[in-house]
């Protein structure tokens, strides 16, 4: 199983995207483009780090009506993404709207994921909010069940969360996990968060790692660490 860490390219412009790039002169990282920065610079954006040889994530969590959903990827399967996403709670209809929409005529697509729950999201908030009373293990392993029933190979999860998803997947079930932070790093608005060595202990095939990464000092080196401890080389 394949297994790697995203850098979360959370810029809201091109330019400091591509400045930050710039620092990677040897290894060249997985990345994730977002909704900032996509809604900021569009396809174009997309293209260009792809012309640098980057693997990229579209992080844009469609969830819509399938209809809506199947076309909009339909769009975005031309921008040659490697990983992408939409909302698990969109209903199976819509994944698999979304993965014919990304399909070409070829035969060939993106990977395609859904969110199961956002990792800002606590079970109480889950309750209270959101007015779903199953616990949040029950819920996240719910969707991954349905994002495998609609076709998908993965999901986006909590690393908390990453092994009950292959307990109920099956172990080539694809998981990558945001909400990962060092040790010695802040949590900021995630509440559900894991640190790279524990993750990949826990069965993440794919770690996202933003801020620690993006806004250390050293940028390079804390993405090198991250590789270390997720990789364990």
């Amino acid at each position: 199983m394949p297994q790697d860490v995203i850098v979360a390219l959370d810029f809201p412009t091109g330019a400091k995207t591509l400045a930050f790039l710039d620092r990677f002169t040897g290894r060249k990282p997985y990345v994730k483009i977002g909704m900032e920065l996509y809604y900021a610079e569009g396809p174009a954006i997309v293209r260009a780090i792809k012309e640098r040889g980057h693997r990229i994530f579209l992080d844009l969590k469609l969830h819509d009506i399938p209809n809506t959903v199947e076309k909009a990827m339909r769009v975005l399967s031309r921008l040659d993404v490697d990983m992408t996403n939409v909302h698990a709670a969109g209903t199976v209809a819509m994944m698999e709207a979304a993965l014919r929409g990304l399909t070409r005529p070829d035969g060939t697509r993106a990977v395609l994921l859904a969110v199961t729950q956002l990792t800002s999201t606590d079970e109480e908030r889950m309750r209270r909010e959101l007015l779903i009373d199953a616990d949040m293990p029950s819920t996240v392993a719910h969707y991954a069940r349905n994002a495998k029933a609609a076709g998908l190979p993965g999901v986006v999860c909590s690393p908390l969360e990453a092994a009950l998803v292959k307990e109920a997947c099956g172990p080539d079930f694809l998981t990558v996990t945001p909400g990962i932070r060092f040790a010695d790093s802040a949590a900021d608005d995630q509440r559900r968060v894991m640190t790279p060595a524990r993750a990949r202990e826990g069965g993440s095939d794919y770690i996202v790692v933003g801020r620690p990464i993006t806004a250390a000092a050293d940028p390079v080196a804390a993405y090198e660490r991250c590789l270390r401890e997720f990789l364990g080389a």
